[in-house]
This record gives C-alpha cells, structure tokens and sequence, in this order.
C-alpha cells in the first residue's frame, strides 16, 4: 500500500491526527521489516558472479590412536580324486577352526568366508615323437609328434575365512590356536581402529583449521582482507599397520606353537585438504 493512498484513506474517513501519525508509522515500520527480510533471503550479494581474485591454501590434520581390533585369515586346502570327497575333508578341518573361535569368545558375526574354490587337478601326457624314417623305394618321412593328453587326476578345494579379534591381546593365541588346526596357511593380519570415521573427522577439523590458520597470515602477508570460501577439496589418507602373522602358504604345524607377540603400536589418520579465499 502506498504512503498517498494511505493519506487519502485518512482524509477520507476523518481520522484524528495522532491516529494517522501511527498509521503511517505501522506502515513504515512494515516496509522495513519487509526490507530486512529480503536482504537475509540473500546469502551474499553478488552471489553466482565468479571470483576473480582469490588465494589457495593446504591444510594437514593428524591423529593417532591405538588399534583396537585385529583381523587375519585362514586358509583350508584339500585334494582328492573326487570333489564329495576333498569338500568332506576341507570341511570337517574348517569346521574344526570355526568350532574353536567361537570357544575362545569369537562372535558368529565376526567369522565370514571370503572365498571358497573347487578346482580340478590335471596331469598331462606328452606326446609321442618319431624321428625322420627311409621310405620304400627312397625318400625320408619327416619328423611328428602326437598330441599330448591332459587327465583329471582329483579335486583341490580351498576355503578362506576372514576373522576379527575385538581383543587385540588374544590375537597372538588365536593365531598359534588356529596354526594348530591343521590348516594350510595364515594371512593377511591387519590391526585397525573400530572408531576410525570419528578420528576422520577428527583429523579433516585440524586440517580446515590449519588452512584457515596459513589463509589469514598469507592474507596479512599481502595487506588483503579474506571474504569468504570460493572452493574446498580433501583427500583423506588413513593408512593402517600390517603385521605379518605367519608365511601365507606354509603348512602349519598340527602341533601348537607358542603364541607370538603382536605388538598393537598406533595408527596415524591424516586429512589433507585444500580451501579457496575470495580476498579483496
């Protein structure tokens, strides 16, 4: 409504003068909140328009913590002339391995099968080669070889299981429990921690504030005032420790072997990022 017809409207209908003196300030005061409620529906003026002076900064976080939770596999592989028989086999000592894990406290949830293979076993006969010969009434026959012959001679069958130890203290015994068990190799032992998105954030919050903390000295460096962020990017790095429990491939022993040490040390997580100012 304009300010005119509200002055109309006044003289109109003869309103005393203190009421049209706080008529026309209820709609002044309406204009303005009208005003400053657009001007916050606007982020920032100018948005959308590409910024054309701005400065890059790194920025490096870091947090290390102890690893809580240790994980390796095992591996079963029999053979035998038919594949009922080499699976009864593999399965009755994978069998056995699960049984005692869950006896030393293993949860279901943390024994998984990550591969399970049949595969025939071959051997192959070479051919037979004659050598050049006379022919009747002169000449020579050249050299040939008959083809050779691949035979299945059995079946190998090969299950790999995936553990997870929660305990990172009983990792040692396990492994020595399970190399008693008459499997064909442990592998692959990894120690991590359980709360590792956590310590991601963790990190990826110091390296914002590293940038931020090299943004506003490069800005003081150059006598130029930080408006605001134009582009950001990261690039996480959260590397974990291995240990090398047993040589994957070597028979284990049937006879339990004392229980190594493994040694828990402490992951590193790292957020690398990288942040754009506008200055001006």
């Amino acid at each position: 409504m304009e300010e005119q017809s509200v002055k109309e409207i006044i003289k109109a209908t003869h309103w005393p003068r203190a009421m049209a003196a706080t008529a026309l300030a209820v709609l002044a005061l309406f204009l303005l909140v009208g005003t400053i409620a657009e001007l916050k529906s606007i982020n920032y003026i100018g948005s959308g328009v590409a910024a054309t002076n701005t400065i890059s900064v790194d920025g490096q976080g870091e947090v290390f913590a102890v690893p809580d939770t240790a994980t390796f596999d095992f591996t079963v592989d029999e053979t035998a002339k038919d594949v009922a028989t080499a699976q009864a086999s593999a399965t009755t000592k994978s069998n056995a391995v699960i049984d005692y894990l869950k006896g030393q406290g293993i949860a279901d949830t943390d024994i998984q099968t990550t591969d399970y293979n049949v595969n025939p076993q071959y051997s192959y006969q070479q051919g037979v080669c004659a050598p050049p010969a006379p022919l009747p009434g002169g000449g020579v026959q050249p050299s040939y070889c008959t083809s050779g012959k691949q035979t299945i001679t059995g079946y190998e069958v090969s299950q790999t299981v995936s553990v997870k130890v929660h305990d990172t203290s009983k990792a040692g015994a396990l492994l020595s429990g399970v190399g008693s068990k008459g499997v064909s190799n442990v592998s692959g032992l990894s120690l991590t921690v359980s709360n590792q998105d956590a310590l991601t954030i963790q990190a990826r919050d110091k390296a914002i504030q590293d940038a931020k903390a090299k943004a506003e000295v490069l800005a003081g460096s150059l006598g130029v005032q930080l408006v605001r962020i134009v582009g950001y990017s990261e690039n996480g790095n959260s590397p974990v420790y291995y240990a090398k429990a047993m040589s994957a491939g070597a028979a284990m022993d049937s006879t339990a072997a004392p229980a190594p040490q493994i040694p828990t040390g402490q992951n590193k997580i790292t957020s690398n990022v990288s942040v754009t100012y506008e200055i001006r």
